[in-house]
């Protein structure tokens, strides 16, 4: 498969190691300083661009790939809020494909999978309070993670007593998520549900980017075949 690449960052340079390893060829490289390699052949040619930029740069980079009929596999964040009906109707009726997901860990999934099972049982014993902690390396700035936010809005939709998540909220009605930001921690999501008696506790540690990396190019190689606006619930049927 060929497989451009959009950001050049630590992730970037991660997932062309597995994707090499896997036996894809690297096509196009695109970061901040040869944009113009958008319009080149060479960018043109590729099965699926795998995107890993900032908030404010993924919108973008998805209409200069969607433009040229590349199929893009982004684990940007930040950008639905504003853009998120475009990119759907994008996917939806005009024939673009996008495969997003704020987390492509494999763990993660399944992590995703007990925190909405998990939840659904919660939503019958009110005595347990629901709260969710998140910590990453010093260098990023966004917060709560976008694999928090995920978590946190599958919990606020299968349990009645939560109608919505905040930061620094003693709003019983909200579930509350923590971010620490230290050192060079990977990434560690932990979801506890505490009542007078016990408490029940689940947690993802990554060990490193690896994980993400290699959830990145599955999804490029699962994208190759498959149209319309893809997430990691149309690849993992858990």
């Amino acid at each position: 498969m060929k497989i451009a690449l959009i950001g050049y960052g630590k992730m970037g340079k991660m997932i062309e190691q597995i994707a090499r390893e896997r036996g894809h060829e690297i096509v196009s490289i695109i970061d901040i300083e040869n944009q113009q390699d958008f319009d080149s052949p060479q960018f043109q040619s590729a099965d699926v661009a795998i995107e890993f930029t900032a908030p404010q740069a993924a919108y973008g980079n998805y209409l200069k790939a969607f433009s040229h009929g590349v199929k893009v596999v982004s684990g940007s964040t930040g950008w639905m809020k504003d853009h998120g009906d475009d990119v759907r109707r994008m996917c939806c009726e005009e024939g673009q494909t996008l495969f997003w997901a704020s987390n492509f860990s494999i763990g993660v999934a399944i992590f995703s999978a007990v925190n909405r099972y998990l939840a659904k049982i919660m939503n019958q014993f009110p005595q347990y309070d629901v709260e969710m902690e998140e910590t990453h390396h010093v260098h990023k700035l966004d917060h709560p993670s976008g694999t928090a936010i995920t978590l946190a809005d599958e919990i606020v939709e299968r349990i009645d007593r939560k109608e919505a998540w905040a930061e620094e909220t003693t709003d019983p009605k909200m579930l509350r998520v923590d971010h620490i930001r230290r050192g060079e921690v990977a990434g560690i999501h932990t979801v506890r549900y505490d009542s007078d008696a016990d408490i029940i506790t689940i947690t993802h540690d990554a060990h490193s980017r690896k994980g993400f990396a290699l959830g990145a190019v599955l999804a490029a190689e699962y994208t190759k075949d498959h149209q319309g606006l893809l997430t990691i619930s149309d690849m993992f049927k858990f």
